[in-house]
């Protein structure tokens, strides 16, 4: 233990940091998009804590946030050259909403699919910033020092994170529409219905599957109505005859668990807008359905 660390404080700074602990998960996931990766970031958080000389921190809460997120930052810098050797596309680790809709946040804001694999595109301080402020309400100046930065530059970074965001995606329907649209879109996968395809799909949607090499998943996005209705089609056959079905929520929006032979094989999450959907998102990597497959046995 760090010299500075009273063995006596140790129930009082267990304490104060589970009561932060949500908070830390919640921005570290939504930054980096792993739960694996966050969980890691809160345990790190955890042990410089233990070697702290907490009788010179005011606010644990505060000093355990900057802790945290300086974490997933550094970290977030290391997966871009990481995910630079993963093989096809790559998707956000999904995760189980329905316990805790806001996910450690005030709002449940920068949790959907599609956010999170946008917000990729930002740089890890960008995506940082407006994370704090659009789900955790962060005034700017508390932004500007968790970030070392002006309190005018960090109002750059969210205006930066939030254009990026509005130029690639149009506003997203209602939990229920979103429900109802992808009833309608999986009954026509199914069946190989390529005129439904063809009518609930936008012109310019595209289909991401990660599967990180594993065979049945395409190592590039399909893009557009015809190619992705024409892709489903010839998918159905080999795909759904065998497979059932569960309905289930993931990043605050309802999603649909594949199976076959009482084994996950794909996630569905889908971005719809009032124009149809526009992205279909299965992740279908082993690596990212456990842990969330696990979650809702909990």
């Amino acid at each position: 233990m760090h010299a500075g660390a009273r063995p006596g404080t140790l129930d009082q700074a267990t304490k104060d940091f589970l009561a932060a602990r949500p908070q830390l998960f919640g921005i570290a996931y939504r930054i980096l998009g792993s739960t694996a990766e966050a969980e890691d970031i809160v345990q790190d958080a955890w042990l410089r804590w233990q070697n702290t000389d907490r009788s010179q921190v005011h606010e644990p809460a505060a000093f355990l946030t900057t802790v945290a997120t300086r974490l997933a930052i550094n970290l977030a810098q290391s997966a871009r050259v990481r995910r630079e050797s993963y093989i096809g596309p790559w998707l956000p680790e999904p995760v189980d909403t329905a316990q805790d809709p806001q996910l450690g946040a005030e709002r449940a804001e920068a949790l959907e699919m599609a956010v999170l694999l946008l917000m990729e595109k930002l740089n890890p301080v960008e995506r940082t910033a407006y994370v704090l402020r659009k789900a955790f309400d962060y005034s700017y100046g508390r932004i500007a020092e968790i970030l070392e930065t002006t309190e005018a530059n960090a109002r750059q970074l969210v205006s930066r994170g939030r254009r990026h965001l509005a130029a690639e995606r149009k506003e997203a329907v209602s939990p229920k529409a979103h429900r109802r649209l992808l009833e309608v879109f999986l009954s026509a996968a199914r069946t190989g219905d390529l005129s439904v395809l063809e009518d609930v799909l936008t012109a310019d949607v595209v289909s991401y599957s990660d599967g990180n090499g594993m065979r049945g998943a395409s190592r590039i996005p399909v893009i557009g109505r015809l190619h992705v209705s024409q892709y489903l089609v010839a998918f159905a056959p080999r795909f759904w005859p065998r497979s059932e079905i569960r309905w289930v929520e993931a990043n605050g929006r309802p999603a649909v668990l594949v199976s076959s032979d009482d084994e996950a094989v794909a996630l569905l999450t889908a971005d719809i807008s009032a124009d149809g959907i526009d992205r279909l998102m299965w992740v279908m990597s082993p690596a990212k359905l456990a842990p969330y497959v696990a979650s809702l046995r909990g």
